[in-house]
């Protein structure tokens, strides 16, 4: 008998994967744990191993296609199966011919992630995504992913879309492009509120294209595709769901400078000459964010749920685009194996080789860009989390002694972008003060 092979859930927050490649065709035989297929997300590529063995009867997606977890991959059976039943969509035909003497297969229901939507089947992620736009996800009539469930995919096509259109208003073909329903539902009043408004005022005529108007020179238009499709989705969904509001600060570099050249300087055997700047404001935040629990927090479906330990993402520039590894508990590594297991995790990214659990349930995250001379950015926050730090350049600025001199300090530049939904400009204000004592006596930080 047929059976489907789905995509696996690889971590709560994957909510889908782009197959890069396929490893087998239709008609080769599989076995159990054999490779399918070469996948990404917005954190890692890794590979789908098959959970039944046979023969692929039915690839149901291309490479480049971004395929929802738990969704149908493939289908796998005997030779000649009739899979009609199993298609998405519905497939008259078997992938082979069946032999002129066999008997038809008996008919099979088709699942039900074809024909029924789950009740309430709403993500949790697209429900914010909606909630926070003002959309009624309920009203989108069928979502994508498995059992017809909405998620956050779903509600972007339906903000891109315009408004959502009640049922009453579909039948009646209504093309309003604002609606006074609830949830902003296009509602059939709202066709003749429309009408109205175009019989008062006809449009003018529009304008003939100057000559010449084409953008000279060549150029290339592509649409975007793989982990940067997948990035610009979740910055868009950050931006559009959290109130971000980034404070400044500077920290004097002084101490943070002498200890990394003692470091750099240190007997090789003690294994310190590699630790580096970011290392020590990473190891500075992981010392300072156990005072401020709301800074190592998550916030979903307005739920905020505070973190013991912290793990914590750095943001780190590979190949195949912008990936967060995670340091887990960092609060209790010392300075050395913390600066170990970041190498380690940074290596792996940049190799494409590191394990999706270190990609992932990070409760705070580091984005420093300080090595390009960029002295202050707006980080975007990394959700669910509800903080991110931005480290920026160290510069010189002048300084007036108590006695009316004028002096030139190093200073470090800090950018942190709170979610002010669950934090307080003045909670951001004080977690930065203690953050910059952090970096300024980095040598007491280190020993405590």
């Amino acid at each position: 008998m047929a059976t489907i092979v789905v995509m696996p859930q690889l971590g709560n927050s994957v909510e889908s994967c782009i197959i890069v490649e396929w490893m087998i065709a239709e008609g080769d035989t599989v076995a159990v744990d054999q490779t399918l297929a070469s996948i990404e997300t917005d954190k890692s590529t890794m590979e789908v191993p098959s959970t039944a063995e046979g023969t692929v009867l039915k690839l149901l997606w291309e490479e480049g296609d971004e395929v929802p977890v738990k969704d149908p991959l493939i289908i796998v059976g005997e030779p000649g199966e009739d899979i009609s039943g199993l298609v998405p969509g519905g497939d008259d035909a078997p992938v082979e011919d069946a032999p002129e003497k066999a008997t038809a297969a008996p008919e099979q229901a088709a699942p039900a992630f074809a024909t029924e939507r789950a009740t309430g089947a709403v993500s949790p992620r697209a429900r914010a995504l909606a909630a926070s736009a003002g959309v009624d996800a309920s009203a989108i009539a069928e979502g994508s992913g498995p059992h017809g469930r909405v998620i956050e995919r779903d509600v972007a096509a339906a903000i891109a879309a315009g408004p959502v259109l009640t049922s009453a208003a579909r039948a009646a073909g209504v093309e309003a492009t604002e609606g006074t329903g609830i949830g902003g539902r296009v509602s059939v009043a709202d066709a003749g509120r429309v009408a109205q408004a175009a019989e008062a005022s006809a449009p003018a005529a529009p304008l003939a294209a100057p000559a010449g108007a084409d953008y000279p020179g060549a150029s290339t238009s592509a649409p975007l595709k793989g982990v940067r499709k997948v990035v610009a989705k979740r910055m868009m969904e950050s931006l559009t769901s959290t109130a971000q509001l980034t404070l400044n600060t500077t920290a004097n570099a002084a101490g943070i400078l002498a200890l990394r050249k003692k470091v750099k300087n240190a007997d090789g055997s003690l294994g310190l000459n590699k630790i580096t700047l970011n290392d020590l404001v990473c190891f500075a935040v992981s010392r300072t964010l156990p005072k401020y629990p709301v800074f190592n927090a998550h916030l979903e479906d307005g739920v905020l749920t505070e973190f013991e330990q912290v793990h914590l993402g750095f943001a780190c520039d590979t190949p195949r685009g912008l990936l967060v590894p995670v340091i887990r508990s960092a609060q209790a590594l010392g300075l050395k194996a913390f600066s170990d297991e970041a190498k380690r995790l940074a290596s792996s990214a940049i190799e494409g080789t590191l394990s999706p659990e270190f990609l992932s349930g990070g409760t705070f995250t580091v984005s420093n860009i300080g090595s390009f001379g960029i002295e202050t950015f707006t980080p975007v926050i990394n959700l669910p989390q509800t903080a991110i730090l931005g480290v920026g350049a160290i510069t010189p600025r002048p300084t007036v002694a108590a006695d009316g001199s004028i002096g030139v300090e190093q200073r470090l530049n800090l950018s942190l972008t709170i979610d002010h939904q669950v934090i307080d400009g003045a909670d951001g204000a004080r977690f930065l003060r203690d953050l910059v004592a952090a970096i300024e006596n980095i040598d007491v930080t280190v020993l405590a």
